[in-house]
């Protein structure tokens, strides 16, 4: 038993997580807010860092801290059966349903579509999704190597690959930075903050921290003690990773629009630019690190998947639960990019404020004895203003209007602080945790301690 690790071994985990978090939107969305924000692209970004990266770095923590084993029992503080509804949920979210199919239809779009052109046909998207998936299913069936097929192969890859490109724009810009599209013009911090959202690492990182766990304790630390200490500094490695590819790649964005101009989305930013500066070989390179970038979050979160449900449903084996994730991410993935995001959209602006608010409550907990009192109200509050926002942003993906909902939307624009912003869950969950923990401590409410061990008691 071991309760310090070296250096190395923090790097090589950081690594891994870092490769976890960073798929093909994490890619696009920074080089899209660069071209957007223009010459307000710091104050954008620092908001986008915050979302993008510090709320990942919390969601890790959170399990640590909390001394919880998994997002399941950390939920549970709420209700049991709302722990199991919200975990299955959020795992489905992240996996097999959106973000696991996503992995494989980004790569194809921004990795293979400019060697195939858009109008293939769907016979390309199926071989290349095939062969992906292929992959992915293979190293996921073996977990306990992700460490040193991840960590020490894959990962590397990307980041050198990045930097390369990052290095030759900072020192040989392809234009000026220009003014800010009308979103940005006033406001930039909060539209980057609410931009972070959609590289889904947030919610993604309650559900990666039992890999980094798993990892740290295969190493020899067995202690809660020794585990919140490696989980922080292997979290640290990871988001200062991410961190300094998300500038790079949205200077990459904001000096790109004089040349090419602007771009629906990020992908073309970023393919454009390597071609820019490398020719044909740019182009390659791009579908390298694209590719290299979705496979690794993509085994990531199919190997999440398959370790949760056959926890949940143990008659059925961890490989088989694997191998049906990877088949119905390879169907959905067939559907198309576009398709996916339409639908994702709305699940995701009701899970952030849940995930979030979770993470606010875990924080805080000792400050009111873990009252459930205050875990329900608060989840409450986030759970109803998110589901208003999810059916909200449902009727806009489909291009269609749910006219009962019109009139609870116009209260809550009215009365909600933020609202506009994407933000107006914020006020009144912290509104109705700081009313709920005085009540609980009047009254003297507390639940039992979290676990026995615990970091927090």
């Amino acid at each position: 038993m071991q309760e310090k690790l070296p250096f190395s071994s923090y790097f090589v985990v950081g690594v891994m997580l870092f490769a976890l978090f960073f798929g093909a939107g994490n890619l696009i969305f920074p080089a899209q807010l660069g071209q957007l924000a223009g010459d307000q692209l710091w104050p954008a970004l620092i908001g986008f860092l915050i979302t993008g990266v510090g709320l990942p770095f919390l969601s890790v923590l959170a399990i640590g801290y909390s001394g919880s084993r998994n997002l399941q029992e950390l939920a549970s503080r709420i209700h049991p059966v709302y722990g199991l509804l919200f975990s299955a949920v959020l795992y489905l979210t992240i996996g097999p349903f959106f973000a696991a199919p996503r992995t494989g239809a980004v790569a194809y779009e921004i990795g293979i579509t400019p060697f195939v052109g858009q109008d293939a046909g769907f016979l390309p998207l199926l071989l290349f999704t095939l062969v992906f998936f292929a992959i992915t299913l293979w190293l996921s069936l073996n977990p306990a190597k992700i460490v040193d097929r991840i960590g020490k192969v894959l990962a590397p890859g990307i980041v050198v690959l990045l930097l390369v490109l990052i290095g030759v724009a900072v020192f040989r810009p392809m234009g000026s930075v220009l003014d800010p599209e009308a979103a940005y013009a006033s406001g930039s911090f909060v539209k980057g903050f609410t931009e972070g959202y959609n590289t889904m690492d947030a919610i993604a990182a309650l559900v990666f921290a039992i890999i980094v766990t798993s990892s740290i304790k295969g190493m020899g630390v067995t202690s809660n003690k020794g585990i919140m200490n490696a989980t922080f500094k292997s979290g640290l490695t990871a988001i200062l990773l991410l961190a300094v590819l998300y500038v790079g790649i949205a200077w990459i964005g904001a000096t790109s629009v004089q040349k090419f101009g602007l771009f629906k989305t990020g992908g073309p930013v970023l393919s454009s630019a390597a071609e820019y500066y490398f020719g044909s070989f740019g182009t390659i390179l791009m579908a390298v690190v694209i590719t290299l970038a979705c496979l690794t979050t993509a085994i990531g979160l199919i190997t999440a998947c398959g370790e949760y449900f056959h926890l949940l449903l143990p008659t059925i084996g961890y490989k088989t639960w694997v191998f049906l994730f990877t088949v119905f991410s390879f169907g959905v993935a067939n559907f198309g990019l576009s398709t996916i995001i339409t639908y994702s959209v709305p699940v995701l602006m009701f899970l952030y404020p849940l995930a979030i608010s979770l993470l606010l409550l875990t924080f805080t907990s000792p400050l009111f004895r873990h009252a459930r009192l205050v875990y329900v109200s608060a989840t409450a509050v986030a759970f109803i203003i998110g589901l208003a926002d999810g059916l909200k942003a449902l009727a806009e993906s489909l291009e269609t209007e749910f006219g009962w909902l019109n009139p609870v939307i116009h209260l809550l624009e009215e009365y909600l602080p933020f609202y506009d912003d994407g933000l107006g869950w914020v006020v009144p969950v912290i509104a109705v945790m700081v009313v709920t923990a005085i009540i609980s401590r009047a009254l003297g409410l507390s639940s039992e301690p979290v676990r026995e061990g615990s970091l927090n008691h």
